[in-house]
């Protein structure tokens, strides 16, 4: 079960990396210069991937650790909630301070799915856009240590 849990998440990993790197020229020049309509609106698709792939990740986690896999309403943001807690045969997949970061990812995954991308606006996005990277760094970091705890 771990073993395949982490070849799964090795997948994802990369392909969030390919994700960041296929925007990586627009990622830089959005680091220089605030970003025309089209250029949000390529941006706000790349959010929405970027954390649709993350929880990707939680949503194996719950399945395959857990049993569990994520249902209701409001199971977005129940799964975000439930990988900062540890559970009976887990600890916890990623810290608070992570939690709090990707709930920004989540909230504005929500927006981009209810909201015209011309409305989008730079001054809201700039963090998050900015720092998929480090997020990506420090997320990579915490599912290392959590599959470092695996129980076997």
């Amino acid at each position: 079960m771990w073993d395949k849990l982490q070849k799964q998440i090795s997948v994802e990993i990369e392909q969030l990396k390919t994700l960041l790197r296929a925007y990586e020229a627009l990622l830089g020049k959005c680091s220089r210069e605030k970003p025309d309509v089209i250029e949000r609106s390529a941006l706000a698709a790349m959010l929405h991937s970027f954390y649709t792939g993350i929880e990707n990740i939680f949503k194996r986690v719950a399945v395959e650790i857990d049993g569990e896999p994520p249902t209701g309403d409001f199971w977005h943001r129940q799964l975000l909630d439930r990988m900062a807690c540890p559970r009976r045969d887990r600890p916890a997949v990623i810290s608070k301070t992570l939690k709090d970061k990707l709930r920004t990812y989540l909230e504005f995954r929500h927006v981009f799915r209810h909201a015209y991308t011309f409305e989008l606006r730079w001054e809201k996005m700039a963090e998050i856009v900015l720092g998929c990277e480090e997020t990506l760094t420090q997320f990579e970091s915490e599912i290392i240590i959590f599959l470092g705890h695996r129980t076997k």
